[in-house]
This record gives structure tokens, C-alpha cells and sequence, in this order.
């Protein structure tokens, strides 16, 4: 005879109504209640709980994929503001106000004479032309307003899932904190773009760098909390040492980024435009030509692409060994597959950066380093979640024959 068997949490019996039957119940050691017996008006309760939990986890999966493309584009629009040096070209922040752009002939004057008081007008750009200013102006406008929806398209659905409780427990805390970073991100923004006003001609490097690796940080995040609640195949899992591999290819893609931001910052991408040598040297002269040494990783162009570089032959060979490591260990399983896709995406990642430093850093294929970078991001960090399997539902149904 058919009989159901429910694992509930404490939690989840509380959403559920009394029992109008009486199955034999017993305590398990994790304080979950096992109903063990003839399906019943509770147990049916129960199985389309969970149907509605699958069904909240699909709704919140879809939202947390729009909000990823539009971070996406985000980083691809804040790149080609860095690219055509537009960042400067909005000297206000106006969070509520700013949303609107000039309207009029006297409003764009406004807003060119208050360029023409930094720097960067005064020292490169004086006698730049409105039309002129105005290309530069969109830019900047637009990675200002897509910031903004990214904020509403986060931060609405999020409260209408919290008020009707279709958010489960475990992550309220972990959404709200992505919520607070979001707001964070905005104001390392204007922290970034004050850098450039007063005694520089651009942004700082560190500030930019921060305000890149904030973004992506918040990215890789929403893809962990999004693979996670998303079904998972029931592959064993090879060792541990490749789930620890995953992680530590995770966190080198981001500090990759990271000095790919100073990279962006310095226009240090120009320092040498040779490959595989820099300057006609595996390791070229003028790499410590700073004092205090520590200060050239950061600040001398051609130490900031040398770091840069190293740091993509690192990742790349840690993603070939990790796709061999998978293949010997996990052949045909899941984990193995995920893994030679990462490392194709490495493979393309180092060939767009070899091509971009060849070709003297033109738009696209700059703009396309970014915008990959992203990408392998996202799927290192899908990868590695992959090795822990979706998050444990509050209740279990399965039936017995």
C-alpha cells in the first residue's frame, strides 16, 4: 500500500493547518516531524506547500536573472564611459533629480560650464565644443540612470517578496544585505567621480577599481544565491579538493578584476603593446621604479599590466588543471562538464586580452575584456556553487510503496 512519508520543519508546520487525521508522527535528530501513513487532507496540504515553494524559487530565479543582465550592461556601459572619458562629465549628484537630463539650450549650458570648472576641461578638453560635451555627457548619464533601475529592479520585487512571504528564511538577511550593498555601490559611485573634480584630470585608479570590484562582488553573489535555488543534478560531488578549487578560481577571477580595474584606471593597458614579451622582456626593466616598492602595483602603468598579466596566466593555468583534475576524478558527471566549459571561457578571456593589448586598447575589444570578465565571473562562481547542490527545502515529500 502507497504510503506518504514528510519531513516538515518546525517553520513550515506552522504554514500548514492541523491534522485532521491521525498519522503516527516521530521526532527526528535535526527537530524535523516525520509523518509516516495513509495520504490525508495534511499530507496533500503539505505536498502543494512545496509545490508552492518550487514555484516562489522559480518567480525569485527569474527576477535575480533580469537583475544580473542589467548589472551586466551596467558594467558594459560604465566601461564605455571609461573608455571615451566621459565620467567626469556630470559634476553633481543629484540622485532624485539627476534622473532627468537637460531639456533645454540654457539647462546643456549649465551643465557645460559647470564641466568647464574641473580640471579635466581646463588641462585636455578646453574649448570642447556643446555638441561635443554632449557625447560625452549621455555616457555618464546613462550608466547614472541604469545604476538607478538596477537599484528598482532589485529593490521592488525584493520588498514584495518579503511582504508576502514568499522568501524563505535563510536568505531574507543575505537579500537585504545585497540590497544594502547596492545602496553602498551607488555612493562608492560619487565617491569615485569626486576623485577626478578638485586636483585630478581623472578618477582615481584605487576608487575606480573598488567601484568595479563592488559591482562585480554584488554580481557573484546574486549568482550564488540564484543557483541555489535553482535544481541541481544528483552527481556526486569528485572530491573536495575540486569544490575548494572552484572556490579559489572564484576569488582569483575577482581580484583579476580588481587589477584589471587599476589596469582601466592608469590607461596602464598602453604600457606595453607587445606579447608574449613586455618592452622585448618576459619581466621588462622599470618595475619598481616607485618608492615605497609596494606603491607599483598599484600606481606605475607598466608594473600594474605586468600584475595583470601574471595574474591571467595564474588563473588560466589553475582552470586547466581543475578541468583535468575533473576529468580524471568525475568523468561525465556534471561538475566535470562545468568545469572544461570554465576553462573555454577562460581560454576566450585570455585571448580577448592578448588581442586587446596587440591592438592598443581600441573600444571594442576593451570594452569586450569587461564585459567577459563578467561572464567568467558568473560562471566560476555557478560552477562552484554547483559542488553544494541547491538550498535544502523547508519540507521533504516522498512516497513509499
Amino acid at each position: 500500500m502507497q504510503q506518504v512519508v514528510v519531513h516538515m520543519s518546525a517553520e513550515f508546520q506552522r504554514k500548514i493547518p492541523p491534522m485532521t487525521a491521525s498519522p503516527s508522527l516521530t521526532r527526528s535528530p535535526d527537530q524535523t516531524t516525520e509523518i509516516e501513513g495513509e495520504p490525508s487532507s495534511r499530507k496533500g496540504a503539505v505536498i502543494a506547500a512545496v509545490q508552492t515553494v518550487h514555484r516562489n524559487r522559480a518567480a525569485q530565479r527569474t527576477w535575480l536573472a533580469v537583475v544580473l543582465l542589467a548589472i551586466f550592461a551596467l558594467v558594459l556601459v560604465g566601461g564605455a564611459t571609461r573608455l571615451t572619458d566621459s565620467g567626469l562629465s556630470i559634476t553633481e549628484w543629484k540622485p532624485i533629480h539627476g534622473v532627468i537630463p537637460p531639456l533645454s539650450e540654457a539647462e546643456w549650458q549649465e551643465e557645460l560650464e559647470l564641466y568647464r570648472q574641473i580640471p579635466e576641461y581646463q588641462l585636455i578638453n578646453k574649448g570642447m565644443s556643446l555638441d561635443e560635451f554632449k557625447r560625452i555627457y549621455w555616457w555618464e548619464w546613462a550608466h547614472r540612470v541604469l545604476a538607478r533601475g538596477v537599484g528598482i529592479l532589485f529593490g521592488v520585487p525584493f520588498l514584495f517578496f518579503l511582504a508576502t512571504g514568499r522568501i524563505e528564511k535563510r536568505l531574507r538577511w543575505p537579500l537585504f544585505g545585497l540590497l544594502v550593498l547596492g545602496g553602498l555601490q551607488g555612493a562608492v559611485g560619487w565617491w569615485m567621480v569626486a576623485s577626478g573634480l578638485v586636483d585630478r584630470v581623472d578618477v582615481s585608479q584605487y576608487r575606480l577599481a573598488t567601484h568595479l570590484t563592488l559591482a562585480c562582488l554584488i554580481f557573484a553573489a546574486i549568482v550564488w544565491v540564484m543557483r541555489g535555488l535553482a535544481p541541481h543534478s544528483a552527481d556526486p560531488v569528485p572530491s573536495d579538493g575540486l569544490r575548494r578549487g572552484a572556490g579559489v578560481l572564484s576569488a582569483l577571477v575577482l581580484v583579476q578584476i580588481y587589477l584589471g580595474g587599476l589596469v582601466a584606471g592608469l590607461d596602464a593597458g598602453l604600457a606595453s603593446s607587445t606579447w608574449p614579451l613586455m618592452n622585448g622582456a618576459l619581466v621588462p626593466s622599470g618595475l619598481l621604479e616607485i618608492t615605497p616598492a609596494w606603491r607599483n602595483v598599484f600606481e606605475n602603468e607598466l608594473t600594474v599590466q605586468f600584475v595583470h598579466r601574471m595574474g591571467g596566466y595564474l588563473i588560466f593555468a589553475l582552470a586547466l588543471w581543475h578541468m583535468a583534475a575533473s576529468i580524471a576524478h568525475g568523468a561525465g558527471t556534471t561538475h566535470c562538464r562545468r568545469a572544461i566549459v570554465l576553462f573555454g571561457l577562460v581560454a576566450i578571456q585570455a585571448l580577448i586580452g592578448i588581442v586587446t593589448i596587440l591592438t592598443q586598447v581600441p573600444f571594442g575589444w576593451a570594452l569586450a575584456h569587461q564585459g567577459w570578465a563578467v561572464i567568467v565571473l558568473g560562471f566560476a562562481v555557478a560552477h562552484w556553487r554547483g559542488f553544494y547542490g541547491a538550498y535544502p527545502l523547508e519540507t521533504d515529500v516522498r512516497v513509499r510503496h
